[in-house]
């Protein structure tokens, strides 16, 4: 465990070399339906801090650090890859951290839980109904039991996460005509958003949403954006595949041969239906000829643990 706790004056560069990350993340040519396709390969930025699960959280962890807070608290279900990330930082950090998870797995807990357990998290069960109040009523139930806290939300999507993920966009050394991430929590293409819009860029930020939310995850990302901001972005809602963690045969087949392909690992919670969906937009010919594609590969295999 790091004693960051005792440093004063923690920079985001310290922070970032002290917890092994490695940061740019690196970009990869491969090759769908003849279209040549740039890949940022996020998910190779930690082994166990996972891809955009670390841009989201960076930047409320150095505020935790250099504020001397004791104690983070965040939310997710059973496979969260937010939550599999948050301990493990908090655990090198020496932070106390505790997961709020909907639904109890107790008496069948899953490998990730089996994680936090081993980093010594404080795990609390709650039922569907109180799961749903974490933005409301049970927030206030937590911030009056642990007032000296800091809560993150559910998949880290908070303002905070606006400027971690704003550098995935300063990292690039090429402009391009869409950028394409998966979309759940909102944070990711909120960030990617923000920054493009800040530099006036004309790339277009294109999600791919992975559960059924039309409608929802364009509320979730628009209300971390701010009031003016004019970003060109679209949320294609046609590739969720029945809901959130939901698979079929097609997908499962589909991400066993983009691996032996690419030699890139994807599962189908996000990746797979990023990469499946993109090689069919492509083949339905939705991007233009010779548009410059980018797809942020964001890592996250809790999904597919057994």
């Amino acid at each position: 465990m790091l004693n960051f706790m005792a440093e004063h004056g923690v920079t985001n560069n310290r922070l970032t070399s002290l917890l092994n990350i490695t940061i740019p993340s690196p970009v990869q040519s491969i090759r769908l339906n003849d279209t040549v396709l740039t890949v940022k390969r996020d998910d190779l930025i930690h082994p166990i801090i996972s891809g955009n699960k670390w841009r989201k959280i960076k930047y409320q962890l150095l505020d935790a650090v250099q504020n001397n807070n004791q104690h983070v608290i965040s939310f997710g279900g059973g496979f969260s890859n937010h939550l599999h990330a948050l301990a493990y930082c908090c655990q090198q950090l020496g932070i106390k951290f505790t997961a709020i998870v909907r639904g109890d797995y107790s008496q069948n807990l899953t490998p990730m839980l089996q994680d936090l357990i081993a980093w010594r998290s404080d795990i609390r069960y709650v039922n569907k109904i109180t799961y749903q109040a974490r933005n409301g009523s049970y927030l206030q139930t937590l911030k009056q039991e642990f007032p000296q806290s800091i809560i993150v939300p559910e998949g880290g999507s908070s303002q905070y996460a606006l400027q971690g993920v704003g550098e995935i966009i300063n990292e690039l050394h090429d402009e391009y005509d869409y950028i394409i991430a998966p979309v759940a929590s909102g944070g990711t293409l909120a960030g990617l958003i923000n920054r493009v819009s800040e530099q006036s860029l004309s790339t277009k930020i294109l999600g791919i949403g992975v559960l059924q939310g039309k409608g929802y995850l364009e509320e979730l990302v628009n209300e971390l954006l701010p009031t003016n901001n004019h970003a060109n972005y679209l949320v294609n809602h046609d590739y969720h595949f029945g809901g959130y963690a939901k698979k079929t045969v097609e997908l499962v087949d589909y991400c066993e041969k983009f691996f032996q392909q690419n030699k890139i690992a994807i599962e189908p919670v996000y990746s797979g239906k990023l990469f499946f969906a993109i090689q069919q937009l492509i083949a339905q010919n939705y991007f233009p000829t010779e548009s410059r594609i980018l797809a942020l590969h964001t890592g996250g295999i809790q999904g597919t643990r057994k």
